[in-house]
């Protein structure tokens, strides 16, 4: 697995936040961890598929998914878990791995992403507990947002 193979969803994803919900996220410590599915968190899980094949996985609590999308929003208070916060949450893994695999082309790698798929049960989740490349980016006033890479190549 090569770290490389998440810079682009990090820049991705640092851009994307700032356009949509107006804060700069800031990076954390790159490492290698293993995945575990906890209750009160959402995963938005992208499949990739070409010269690169595996999951991206972004992970973040229920409280991060309800303030993110009040801020995708523009303010308004959300306090559950619903099909709107599911949708918000999901667009913006869209959108982050969109941009991420324009960037990967323009450095000669060719990848498709799947439709994001949203879980939120550990027992949902569908694919077993394994290490991934993390870097989480911290945004100030709202919490963590984990990038999670799962390369096969």
């Amino acid at each position: 697995m090569k770290a490389e193979y998440i810079n682009p969803f990090l820049e991705s994803a640092k851009i994307v936040i700032e356009q949509v919900i107006q804060i700069r996220p800031a990076t954390g410590e790159l490492g290698l961890k293993d995945i575990k599915f906890v209750e009160n968190y959402i995963w938005i899980q992208i499949g990739l598929n070409g010269q690169m094949n595996g999951d991206i996985v972004f992970g973040l609590s229920e409280q991060v998914a309800l303030k993110m999308v009040s801020a995708m929003m523009g303010g308004y208070v959300i306090s559950e878990i619903d099909e709107i916060v599911r949708s918000g949450i999901s667009e913006l893994g869209n959108m982050i791995s969109g941009n991420a695999s324009t960037m990967l082309f323009n450095q000669g790698i060719r990848v498709d992403i799947t439709p994001p798929k949203v879980i939120q049960s550990a027992q949902s989740a569908g694919f077993t507990a394994q290490k991934a490349l993390t870097i989480p980016l911290i945004m100030e006033g709202i919490g963590e947002l984990d990038i999670q890479v799962l390369i096969a190549s």
